[in-house]
């Protein structure tokens, strides 16, 4: 198993052997089941390494996402997306709603979703990619890295328009959407309204055609509710006061 780099199948192995003979199984099935496990290994931890590559944190995924906030949503949109079909379709997804209601949340768990079924992904806050974009200008790697960002297959601007952006953002989004456009999936989360976001843009005219692109071809999931953090705020509770110890039990303990 070592030479055939099958070693880690070591780990399971005395538990599958007593599995097959409580089961009877056969050479074929206790193979195929001993296989199972290491195909299933090495696709966690592939999915592992792409999640860490596309920056999503491995802490936000579906499976922690908790189903008693009250917030609200269309769950059949939030299916939908799951499916990934949008992606297939090279279609787009708007996740809009008020600070703390888990936008951030579920794109990156979706995003993690896309890394399982090895699908490229990106993930970044907006305004740090288009100062990072901006800083490629200087050693002359922009061409490079805006081309990756616009060959990933899955690209996911978190907090969009959170802060406005300059001639030179308003630019390099205008070049993302467009060269994007109807060829791979980006999502984008935002507390604006998409009416908001033409304001928050220097040059009108590019930001209408790449809001107009970006939005065409958009699923639109809206959250709402109160912010999950308030949840998380540290209080003081009331607690009993403990007798206070006299000099004979401090002496015993």
């Amino acid at each position: 198993m070592r030479r055939l780099k099958l070693g880690r199948l070591l780990d399971t192995l005395p538990e599958r052997l007593a599995l097959a003979r409580t089961h009877h199984l056969g050479p074929a099935e206790f193979l195929e089941q001993l296989f199972s496990d290491e195909v299933q290994r090495r696709d966690a931890e592939s999915a592992g390494r792409r999640s860490h590559v596309a920056h999503l944190d491995p802490a936000m995924t579906l499976d922690a996402w908790d189903e008693t906030t009250p917030v609200t949503y269309d769950h059949p949109t939030l299916d939908e997306l799951v499916s990934l079909r949008f992606v297939e379709a090279a279609h787009n997804a708007v996740i809009l709603g008020p600070v703390g209601v888990g936008k951030t949340f579920l794109a990156t768990a979706l995003g993690h979703v896309a890394t399982r079924r090895r699908v490229s992904v990106h993930f970044e806050r907006s305004d740090q990619l288009f100062k990072r974009l901006k800083a490629t200008r200087l050693d002359n790697s922009y061409d490079q890295e805006l081309r990756r960002l616009i060959g990933v297959e899955l690209l996911i601007l978190d907090d969009f328009c959170l802060t406005p952006l300059d001639a030179v953002a308003t630019s390099d989004l205008y070049e993302l959407v467009v060269e994007r456009h109807r060829r791979a999936s980006t999502i984008v989360t935002s507390n604006r309204d998409p009416s908001e976001w033409l304001s928050a843009m220097a040059d009108a005219l590019l930001a209408q055609s790449a809001i107009d692109r970006l939005k065409s071809a958009a699923y639109e999931l809206v959250v709402e509710g109160p912010s999950y953090r308030e949840r998380e705020k540290p209080t003081l509770e009331k607690k009993t006061a403990k007798p206070q110890r006299t000099a004979t039990s401090r002496k015993s303990t």
